[in-house]
Order: structure tokens, then C-alpha cells, then sequence
């Protein structure tokens, strides 16, 4: 009997010292594959950014259209511009004189494909709307319109993706947990997102430690 009670408190033992250890480690390796995952979404969120930026540089407004979007950067084309001062003279008919009157001359240089000075070349933009987790098979939210701002309509677009998401096979108690983050080092709230449909600006909400995110 007393061998069977001491294999019974081994047991014991090593499953508490099981759970203790998984306690431990099991943040510590969520929060790797947290991190892993979050660094490939942002650099899709920066890629769409930028193709956002220069949809709206471009056309004067953002796309909603991923389609759209991606079918944009693989056609369009940047004005390339030189501003230079001027000069030039009107004739005063009040005081009957020639005057020399400043200008700026706006010259077209030539074209730029969007592609090439975005992507260097490369088709990594075909993809961009994808979220770069296995096993996720999903895409990017993405959105864009207008917001009234001191009478102002502004144009704003906003890209994002659920940690439910990017984390779809981690302990559901540790994803809860990170959708209620409030911190200056983390990614706030349960959307890894850039731009907003709220306020005009185009930043991404996660923290410098994963590179600049605002353009």
C-alpha cells in the first residue's frame, strides 16, 4: 500500500509540477507566436497603406476595392513635377504701368509606374490583402470614404484584422486577454488596424518596437 500511495503522490506531483511549468510557459510561448504573427500582418497593413497613399495621391481619394486596389498599383502611374519660381509682367490700368508680377510653374517631367516605386518591381502587392497566418485563410478588412471635418470632407480609409484572426489556434484565454491590452507597448484593443474611418489620420496601432507606423 504505501508504495502504491508513494506512486500515486509521483503522480500527483509531476501533474502539478505539469501544470505550474504549462502556466509559465504557455504565455511565454503565445506571446512568441503573438509577436511572429503580428510582424508579417503589419508589413501586409504597410503595404496597403502605402498602395492607399498613392491611390489617393493619384486619384484624390482612397479605394475600398481590394480588388480595385491591387488592380490600381498594377496600372497606375505617378506625375513626376518640378515646381520653379516665375516671373512674368501685367499691366496696372490704375496706375498705367508694367508691374512684374511672382508665379509658380508647375512642369511635367514624366511618368513613374506605382508599381515599381512602391514594390520595387516585385508582385508581393497581389497578396497584401491576404493575412500571412497558416491556417487563417483570411483577408484584411478594408474600408474608405469620407468624414466631415470643419465642414471639410476629408478623405480616410482604414485596414484591419481581428486578433481572433491572427491567433485563431492559441488558448482562447490568452486571445481574450490580448484583445483587452491598454498598453504603451502593446497593440490596443481586438484589431490590428492602420488609418481609421473615425479620424484622419493614416498611423497603425501597434507600438515602435515593431517598426514606424505612421507614414
Amino acid at each position: 500500500m504505501k508504495i502504491v500511495i508513494q506512486l500515486v503522490l509521483w503522480v500527483v506531483i509531476g501533474f502539478l509540477g505539469y501544470l505550474v511549468f504549462n502556466s509559465i510557459n504557455g504565455p511565454v510561448k503565445f506571446n512568441k507566436i503573438k509577436q511572429a504573427r503580428y510582424a508579417k500582418a503589419i508589413e501586409n497593413l504597410k503595404d496597403i497603406r502605402n498602395a492607399e497613399l498613392a491611390h489617393k495621391t493619384v486619384v484624390g481619394k482612397f479605394q475600398k476595392d481590394p480588388a480595385k486596389l491591387i488592380a490600381f498599383v498594377d496600372t497606375a502611374k505617378f506625375t513626376l513635377t518640378q515646381r520653379r519660381d516665375s516671373s512674368f509682367i501685367r499691366y496696372n490700368k490704375v496706375l498705367r504701368i508694367d508691374e512684374p508680377k511672382d508665379t509658380v510653374v508647375v512642369d511635367t517631367l514624366g511618368y513613374a509606374s506605382v508599381r515599381d516605386s512602391l514594390f520595387g518591381g516585385t508582385d508581393r502587392y497581389k497578396n497584401m490583402m491576404e493575412v500571412p497566418v497558416e491556417g487563417a485563410e483570411a483577408k484584411f478588412e478594408l474600408n474608405a470614404g469620407f468624414i466631415n471635418k470643419n465642414g471639410l470632407n476629408i478623405a480616410v480609409f482604414e485596414a484591419k484584422v481581428s486578433k481572433d484572426v491572427l491567433l485563431h489556434d492559441q488558448d482562447r484565454d490568452l486571445v481574450l486577454q490580448e484583445k483587452e491590452v491598454r498598453s504603451a507597448d502593446g497593440v490596443n484593443g481586438p484589431y490590428l488596424s492602420v488609418g481609421s474611418m473615425e479620424e484622419v489620420n493614416t498611423t497603425g496601432n501597434w507600438p515602435k518596437t515593431y517598426g514606424a507606423n505612421d507614414q
